[in-house]
Protein backbone atom coordinates (compact mmCIF):
# COMPACT_ATOMS: atom_id res chain seq x y z
CA UNK A 1 0.00 0.00 0.00
CA UNK A 2 1.27 3.44 -0.79
CA UNK A 3 -0.31 5.20 2.19
CA UNK A 4 2.40 5.37 4.86
CA UNK A 5 2.75 6.79 8.34
CA UNK A 6 6.24 7.75 9.45
CA UNK A 7 7.96 8.17 12.79
CA UNK A 8 11.32 7.73 14.50
CA UNK A 9 12.20 5.99 17.73
CA UNK A 10 13.64 8.14 20.46
CA UNK A 11 17.33 7.78 19.66
CA UNK A 12 18.26 9.18 23.09
CA UNK A 13 16.52 6.21 24.69
CA UNK A 14 18.43 3.53 22.77
CA UNK A 15 22.15 3.40 22.08
CA UNK A 16 23.53 2.49 18.69
CA UNK A 17 24.70 -0.91 19.88
CA UNK A 18 23.44 -4.42 19.08
CA UNK A 19 21.52 -4.37 22.38
CA UNK A 20 20.13 -0.87 21.77
CA UNK A 21 18.99 -1.62 18.22
CA UNK A 22 17.40 -4.89 19.31
CA UNK A 23 15.43 -3.24 22.11
CA UNK A 24 14.43 -0.34 19.87
CA UNK A 25 13.01 -2.69 17.23
CA UNK A 26 11.22 -4.99 19.68
CA UNK A 27 9.67 -2.02 21.48
CA UNK A 28 8.67 -0.35 18.22
CA UNK A 29 6.70 -3.43 17.22
CA UNK A 30 5.30 -3.84 20.73
CA UNK A 31 3.95 -0.29 20.82
CA UNK A 32 2.91 0.32 17.21
CA UNK A 33 2.30 -2.96 15.35
CA UNK A 34 -1.45 -3.46 15.05
CA UNK A 35 -1.85 -7.24 14.91
CA UNK A 36 -0.04 -8.54 18.01
CA UNK A 37 -3.17 -9.60 19.87
CA UNK A 38 -4.87 -10.90 16.75
CA UNK A 39 -1.87 -13.02 15.82
CA UNK A 40 -1.58 -14.33 19.35
CA UNK A 41 -5.13 -15.64 18.93
CA UNK A 42 -4.72 -16.80 15.32
CA UNK A 43 -1.23 -18.32 15.29
CA UNK A 44 -0.17 -18.39 18.95
CA UNK A 45 2.34 -15.53 18.67
CA UNK A 46 3.79 -14.56 22.06
CA UNK A 47 5.76 -11.35 21.53
CA UNK A 48 7.21 -11.41 25.05
CA UNK A 49 8.50 -14.94 24.48
CA UNK A 50 9.95 -13.78 21.16
CA UNK A 51 11.89 -11.10 23.04
CA UNK A 52 13.42 -13.63 25.42
CA UNK A 53 14.34 -16.06 22.65
CA UNK A 54 15.99 -13.55 20.34
CA UNK A 55 17.59 -11.44 23.07
CA UNK A 56 19.72 -14.44 23.98
CA UNK A 57 21.30 -14.23 20.50
CA UNK A 58 22.43 -10.61 20.93
CA UNK A 59 26.05 -9.95 21.91
CA UNK A 60 28.02 -6.70 22.05
CA UNK A 61 30.71 -8.02 19.69
CA UNK A 62 28.38 -9.29 16.93
CA UNK A 63 28.80 -7.86 13.42
CA UNK A 64 26.21 -5.78 11.58
CA UNK A 65 25.52 -8.76 9.31
CA UNK A 66 24.86 -10.99 12.31
CA UNK A 67 22.64 -8.37 13.96
CA UNK A 68 20.62 -7.93 10.76
CA UNK A 69 20.07 -11.68 10.54
CA UNK A 70 18.75 -11.89 14.10
CA UNK A 71 16.47 -8.85 13.75
CA UNK A 72 15.09 -10.01 10.39
CA UNK A 73 14.35 -13.46 11.80
CA UNK A 74 12.60 -11.91 14.79
CA UNK A 75 10.36 -9.86 12.50
CA UNK A 76 9.52 -12.96 10.45
CA UNK A 77 7.73 -14.32 13.54
CA UNK A 78 4.96 -11.85 12.69
CA UNK A 79 4.24 -13.62 9.36
CA UNK A 80 3.44 -10.32 7.71
CA UNK A 81 4.53 -9.32 4.21
CA UNK A 82 4.23 -5.65 5.20
CA UNK A 83 7.01 -6.06 7.77
CA UNK A 84 10.44 -5.24 6.34
CA UNK A 85 13.86 -4.31 7.66
CA UNK A 86 16.00 -2.27 5.25
CA UNK A 87 19.79 -2.03 5.38
CA UNK A 88 22.29 -1.13 2.68
CA UNK A 89 23.17 -4.78 2.11
CA UNK A 90 19.78 -6.52 2.37
CA UNK A 91 16.04 -6.35 2.99
CA UNK A 92 14.47 -8.53 5.67
CA UNK A 93 11.11 -9.88 4.53
CA UNK A 94 8.57 -12.63 5.06
CA UNK A 95 6.94 -14.10 1.98
CA UNK A 96 5.24 -17.12 3.56
CA UNK A 97 1.87 -15.54 2.69
CA UNK A 98 2.32 -16.89 -0.87
CA UNK A 99 5.27 -19.32 -0.74
CA UNK A 100 3.25 -22.04 0.99
CA UNK A 101 0.39 -21.93 -1.54
CA UNK A 102 -0.06 -23.01 -5.17
CA UNK A 103 0.64 -20.37 -7.83
CA UNK A 104 -2.72 -20.66 -9.59
CA UNK A 105 -1.33 -18.31 -12.23
CA UNK A 106 0.98 -18.87 -15.19
CA UNK A 107 2.02 -16.03 -17.46
CA UNK A 108 2.18 -18.26 -20.53
CA UNK A 109 -1.45 -19.29 -20.00
CA UNK A 110 -2.59 -15.70 -19.63
CA UNK A 111 -0.68 -14.81 -22.79
CA UNK A 112 -2.69 -17.42 -24.71
CA UNK A 113 -5.93 -15.76 -23.68
CA UNK A 114 -4.68 -12.23 -24.33
CA UNK A 115 -3.08 -13.06 -27.67
CA UNK A 116 -0.92 -10.39 -29.26
CA UNK A 117 -3.51 -7.82 -30.31
CA UNK A 118 -4.83 -6.90 -26.86
CA UNK A 119 -5.13 -3.28 -25.79
CA UNK A 120 -3.18 -1.60 -22.98
CA UNK A 121 -4.35 1.23 -20.71
CA UNK A 122 -1.88 2.00 -17.90
CA UNK A 123 -1.44 -1.27 -15.95
CA UNK A 124 -4.54 -2.82 -17.55
CA UNK A 125 -4.42 -5.23 -20.49
CA UNK A 126 -7.77 -6.07 -22.07
CA UNK A 127 -9.56 -7.70 -24.98
CA UNK A 128 -12.84 -9.39 -25.94
CA UNK A 129 -12.65 -13.19 -25.91
CA UNK A 130 -14.20 -15.22 -28.71
CA UNK A 131 -17.33 -15.96 -26.62
CA UNK A 132 -17.98 -12.22 -26.20
CA UNK A 133 -16.68 -12.07 -22.63
CA UNK A 134 -14.54 -9.08 -21.74
CA UNK A 135 -11.18 -9.99 -20.24
CA UNK A 136 -9.29 -7.40 -18.16
CA UNK A 137 -5.96 -8.19 -16.51
CA UNK A 138 -4.80 -5.68 -13.89
CA UNK A 139 -1.19 -6.43 -12.95
CA UNK A 140 -0.55 -3.68 -10.39
CA UNK A 141 -2.05 -0.75 -8.52
CA UNK A 142 1.30 1.03 -8.34
CA UNK A 143 0.56 2.99 -11.51
CA UNK A 144 -2.36 5.39 -11.52
CA UNK A 145 -5.32 5.20 -13.90
CA UNK A 146 -6.58 8.26 -15.67
CA UNK A 147 -10.37 8.55 -15.67
CA UNK A 148 -10.05 8.65 -19.43
CA UNK A 149 -8.21 5.29 -19.39
CA UNK A 150 -11.00 3.59 -17.49
CA UNK A 151 -13.75 5.24 -19.55
CA UNK A 152 -12.16 3.91 -22.73
CA UNK A 153 -11.71 0.39 -21.33
CA UNK A 154 -15.32 0.00 -20.24
CA UNK A 155 -16.65 1.72 -23.35
CA UNK A 156 -14.69 -0.72 -25.54
CA UNK A 157 -16.17 -3.70 -23.64
CA UNK A 158 -19.74 -2.36 -23.49
CA UNK A 159 -21.14 -4.98 -25.88
CA UNK A 160 -19.76 -7.94 -23.91
CA UNK A 161 -22.04 -10.36 -22.09
CA UNK A 162 -19.93 -10.20 -18.93
CA UNK A 163 -16.50 -9.28 -17.59
CA UNK A 164 -13.55 -11.22 -16.17
CA UNK A 165 -11.28 -9.04 -14.00
CA UNK A 166 -8.03 -10.94 -13.45
CA UNK A 167 -6.13 -9.69 -10.40
CA UNK A 168 -3.89 -12.71 -9.94
CA UNK A 169 -0.28 -11.86 -9.03
CA UNK A 170 -1.23 -8.22 -8.42
CA UNK A 171 0.75 -7.55 -5.21
CA UNK A 172 -0.81 -4.14 -4.59
CA UNK A 173 0.38 -0.57 -4.81
CA UNK A 174 -1.58 2.60 -4.13
CA UNK A 175 -4.95 2.27 -2.38
CA UNK A 176 -6.20 5.33 -4.23
CA UNK A 177 -5.69 3.59 -7.58
CA UNK A 178 -7.40 0.43 -6.33
CA UNK A 179 -10.39 2.43 -5.12
CA UNK A 180 -10.57 4.32 -8.42
CA UNK A 181 -11.10 1.05 -10.27
CA UNK A 182 -13.51 -0.41 -7.69
CA UNK A 183 -15.73 2.68 -7.98
CA UNK A 184 -16.57 1.65 -11.55
CA UNK A 185 -18.63 -1.29 -10.26
CA UNK A 186 -21.25 0.39 -8.09
CA UNK A 187 -24.05 2.86 -8.78
CA UNK A 188 -24.51 3.85 -5.14
CA UNK A 189 -22.48 4.55 -2.03
CA UNK A 190 -21.88 1.26 -0.21
CA UNK A 191 -20.29 0.22 3.07
CA UNK A 192 -17.21 -1.90 2.37
CA UNK A 193 -15.39 -2.14 5.70
CA UNK A 194 -13.82 -0.47 8.70
CA UNK A 195 -10.43 0.83 9.83
CA UNK A 196 -8.96 1.54 13.27
CA UNK A 197 -5.92 3.55 14.33
CA UNK A 198 -3.42 3.22 17.15
CA UNK A 199 -4.18 5.67 19.96
CA UNK A 200 -1.50 4.69 22.48
CA UNK A 201 1.42 2.41 23.24
CA UNK A 202 -0.67 -0.43 24.67
CA UNK A 203 -1.40 -3.45 22.52
CA UNK A 204 -5.14 -2.79 22.82
CA UNK A 205 -4.98 0.97 22.33
CA UNK A 206 -7.06 1.49 19.17
CA UNK A 207 -9.68 3.97 18.07
CA UNK A 208 -13.25 2.86 17.52
CA UNK A 209 -13.65 1.35 14.04
CA UNK A 210 -14.38 3.96 11.39
CA UNK A 211 -16.68 2.97 8.52
CA UNK A 212 -15.23 3.02 5.01
CA UNK A 213 -17.49 3.56 2.00
CA UNK A 214 -17.07 3.08 -1.72
CA UNK A 215 -18.47 5.96 -3.75
CA UNK A 216 -19.69 5.44 -7.34
CA UNK A 217 -17.51 6.87 -10.07
CA UNK A 218 -18.70 9.81 -12.14
CA UNK A 219 -17.26 8.10 -15.21
CA UNK A 220 -18.44 5.04 -17.17
CA UNK A 221 -19.62 2.34 -14.76
CA UNK A 222 -19.88 -1.39 -15.52
CA UNK A 223 -23.46 -2.69 -15.24
CA UNK A 224 -23.11 -6.38 -16.13
CA UNK A 225 -21.94 -9.46 -14.28
CA UNK A 226 -18.28 -9.55 -13.24
CA UNK A 227 -16.06 -12.39 -12.11
CA UNK A 228 -12.93 -11.36 -10.22
CA UNK A 229 -10.01 -13.83 -10.32
CA UNK A 230 -7.71 -14.08 -7.28
CA UNK A 231 -4.77 -16.07 -5.97
CA UNK A 232 -2.45 -15.84 -2.97
CA UNK A 233 -0.29 -13.17 -4.61
CA UNK A 234 -3.19 -10.71 -4.41
CA UNK A 235 -1.76 -8.69 -1.56
CA UNK A 236 -1.93 -5.36 0.26
CA UNK A 237 -3.95 -2.82 -1.79
CA UNK A 238 -5.24 -5.69 -3.96
CA UNK A 239 -6.49 -7.48 -0.85
CA UNK A 240 -8.39 -4.30 0.08
CA UNK A 241 -9.70 -3.98 -3.49
CA UNK A 242 -11.16 -7.50 -3.25
CA UNK A 243 -12.73 -6.60 0.10
CA UNK A 244 -14.40 -3.62 -1.57
CA UNK A 245 -15.47 -5.00 -4.94
CA UNK A 246 -17.07 -8.13 -3.49
CA UNK A 247 -19.58 -5.74 -1.87
CA UNK A 248 -20.65 -4.49 -5.31
CA UNK A 249 -23.68 -5.97 -7.07
CA UNK A 250 -23.25 -8.67 -9.73
CA UNK A 251 -19.66 -9.47 -8.62
CA UNK A 252 -18.37 -12.98 -7.88
CA UNK A 253 -14.83 -13.78 -6.68
CA UNK A 254 -13.33 -16.97 -8.14
CA UNK A 255 -9.95 -18.65 -7.60
CA UNK A 256 -7.83 -18.92 -4.47
CA UNK A 257 -7.72 -17.07 -1.16
CA UNK A 258 -6.00 -13.68 -1.37
CA UNK A 259 -2.67 -13.11 0.37
CA UNK A 260 -3.86 -10.61 2.98
CA UNK A 261 -1.76 -7.66 4.09
CA UNK A 262 -4.61 -5.49 5.32
CA UNK A 263 -2.83 -3.12 7.69
CA UNK A 264 -1.75 0.35 6.57
CA UNK A 265 2.07 0.46 6.71
CA UNK A 266 4.03 2.57 9.17
CA UNK A 267 7.72 3.40 8.77
CA UNK A 268 10.40 4.24 11.30
CA UNK A 269 14.14 4.04 11.88
CA UNK A 270 16.53 2.29 14.26
CA UNK A 271 19.43 4.09 16.01
CA UNK A 272 21.89 2.65 13.46
CA UNK A 273 19.91 4.10 10.54
CA UNK A 274 18.21 0.92 9.34
CA UNK A 275 14.63 1.52 8.19
CA UNK A 276 11.67 -0.50 9.39
CA UNK A 277 8.19 -0.85 7.90
CA UNK A 278 5.25 -2.62 9.52
CA UNK A 279 1.45 -2.62 9.73
CA UNK A 280 0.01 -0.03 12.12
CA UNK A 281 -3.69 0.42 11.25
CA UNK A 282 -5.92 -2.69 11.00
CA UNK A 283 -8.61 -2.93 8.33
CA UNK A 284 -11.73 -5.10 8.46
CA UNK A 285 -14.49 -6.17 6.08
CA UNK A 286 -18.04 -4.83 6.41
CA UNK A 287 -18.88 -7.59 8.93
CA UNK A 288 -15.86 -6.57 11.08
CA UNK A 289 -13.90 -9.69 10.14
CA UNK A 290 -10.10 -9.45 10.02
CA UNK A 291 -8.71 -9.66 6.46
CA UNK A 292 -5.02 -9.70 7.44
CA UNK A 293 -4.59 -13.34 6.43
CA UNK A 294 -6.61 -13.03 3.21
CA UNK A 295 -10.12 -13.25 1.78
CA UNK A 296 -11.73 -16.49 0.68
CA UNK A 297 -13.23 -16.55 -2.84
CA UNK A 298 -16.94 -17.07 -3.38
CA UNK A 299 -16.04 -20.07 -5.55
CA UNK A 300 -12.73 -21.85 -4.97
CA UNK A 301 -11.02 -23.04 -8.16
CA UNK A 302 -7.40 -24.14 -8.77
CA UNK A 303 -5.54 -24.74 -12.01
CA UNK A 304 -5.29 -28.47 -12.60
CA UNK A 305 -2.19 -30.21 -13.91
CA UNK A 306 -4.23 -31.65 -16.78
CA UNK A 307 -5.46 -28.24 -17.92
CA UNK A 308 -2.00 -26.73 -17.46
CA UNK A 309 -0.54 -29.36 -19.80
CA UNK A 310 -3.20 -28.54 -22.40
CA UNK A 311 -2.58 -24.78 -22.19
CA UNK A 312 -5.91 -24.18 -20.42
CA UNK A 313 -6.36 -21.86 -17.45
CA UNK A 314 -8.87 -23.68 -15.24
CA UNK A 315 -9.76 -20.52 -13.33
CA UNK A 316 -10.46 -18.43 -16.44
CA UNK A 317 -12.57 -21.24 -17.88
CA UNK A 318 -14.57 -21.49 -14.64
CA UNK A 319 -15.24 -17.75 -14.85
CA UNK A 320 -16.40 -18.02 -18.48
CA UNK A 321 -18.73 -20.87 -17.61
CA UNK A 322 -20.18 -18.88 -14.72
CA UNK A 323 -20.80 -15.85 -16.91
CA UNK A 324 -22.60 -17.97 -19.50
Amino acid sequence: MALLCASCVNEEQYDNTPEGNFEALWTMIDEHYCFLNYKQQAIGLDWDEVHSRYHSRISKNMSSMQLFEVLAEMLSELRDGHVNLYAAHDMGRNWSWFEDFPDNFYQDLQNRYLGTDYKIASSISYRILEDNIGYVACSSFSTGFGDGNLDEVFHALRSCNGLILDLRNNAGGDLTNAEQLARRFTNERILVGYISHKTGRGRNDFSSPEAEYLEPSKGVRWQKRTVVLTNRRCYSATNTFVRDIRCCPRVTVVGDQTGGGSGLPFSSELPNGWSVRFSAAPMFDRDMNQIEFGIQPDIAVSITDEDRAKGIDTIIEAARKLLH
